[in-house]
């Protein structure tokens, strides 16, 4: 399946109709009510979500970590360079979607938190040099995205261990939370099992402490992929890390699709084991595309000119490994 975003002559059509400096935007959210929060641990929502015909199972009531998870962006309209918590159509799709079949990767190790936001349009990201309106909007959706993981800390984490997760707008967001909260405070820092930044653009040496993970069960490191079909080349992702989700290391050998424990598809209901293999290839993470049905590939347009992109598939291609991962570094954390 290929989703064909606008390429960039048509972006004007996403573009909001008024600059950021001449609309208001909608209240904030108000965190200590349990409706500005898309997963928590004590309500039935989608994050206590498993693939339907699988054994895979919830087990949040008994996870001795918490993962703090920053949705991406499922606000594409114009009407408004953010958008407002309170849609109830956006909260819904917002919930079916990446909740469902993202922060679930979660759920076996971990009790989940995922604040709704005003995120960001999409068009955004095609206008998010300093000071534009893009940028504005993303700094805004940031805001609110920070007072919710204060929130959290201080009413709910009561010291256990952190992951911290995002795809795409989310793993922006979760970019600069890293740097704000963990990078200068050894303290927090301690309490970080990993975080699991997908989908965007995370440098080797973003951080002054935060290290891309090396291996498996590393912690206190961080994990970063953009999947696209092999032979694929986007020469302005060459600086960036890349982790292979089949063998937790850094390194370019080829890691085979038997090491591959099973893709979830968009339609969240078997697991397809051996779904593709995975190798690390200058900022990108090549993989063989799955046979058709339920993986998208689609086309980014603007600076992120990325043919065959598996962008909405970053976490469902290699779900099963992302699930074990994560309750394998819980292990280590609390070894350590």
């Amino acid at each position: 399946m290929l989703v064909l975003f606008p390429l960039t002559s048509c972006l004007k059509l996403l573009k909001p109709p008024h600059d950021f400096a001449y609309y208001t935007p909608s209240p904030a959210p108000d965190y200590t009510n349990a409706s500005s929060w898309a997963a928590l641990p004590t309500h039935q929502d989608s994050g206590h979500a498993t693939p339907r015909k699988t054994t895979l199972r919830d087990q949040q009531a008994t996870a001795e970590a918490d993962v703090f998870f920053i949705h991406p962006t499922t606000y594409f309209w114009r009407k408004a360079w953010n958008a407002n918590v309170s849609n109830s159509r956006l909260n819904r799709y917002t919930d079916k979607s990446t909740i469902r079949k993202q922060a679930t990767v979660f759920n076996a190790a971990a009790r989940i938190y995922a604040p709704r936001y005003r995120q960001a349009t999409l068009y955004s990201f095609f206008d998010s040099t300093a000071n534009t309106s893009g940028r504005q909007a993303l700094n805004l959706a940031y805001s609110d995205v920070r007072t919710a993981f204060k929130y959290y800390l201080a009413h709910y984490n009561q010291g256990r261990p952190i992951i911290i997760a995002g795809h795409s707008q989310g793993t922006d967001h979760a970019t600069r939370l890293l740097h704000e909260f963990f990078d200068n405070d050894p303290k927090l820092r301690r309490q970080l099992v990993a975080a699991y930044l997908i989908g965007f653009k995370v440098k080797p040496h973003e951080y002054q402490t935060i290290r891309p993970c090396q291996d498996s069960v590393a912690t206190g490191c961080f994990i970063t992929y953009n999947a696209v079909a092999t032979g694929n080349d986007f020469p302005p992702f060459h600086p960036f890390a890349v982790t292979n989700p089949l063998t937790w290391t850094t390194d370019t050998l080829l890691a085979p699709a038997s090491l591959n424990r099973g893709g979830v598809s968009q339609r969240f209901k078997r697991i397809d084991p051996h779904l593709t293999d995975a190798k690390i290839h200058r900022g990108l993470l090549w993989v063989t595309p799955p046979k058709p049905g339920g993986y998208p590939r689609f086309i980014l347009p603007g600076e992120w000119i990325l043919r065959h992109s598996y962008h909405i598939a970053d976490y469902s291609l290699f779900y099963v490994n992302l699930r074990e991962n994560a309750r394998a570094r819980v292990r280590a954390w609390q070894q350590r």
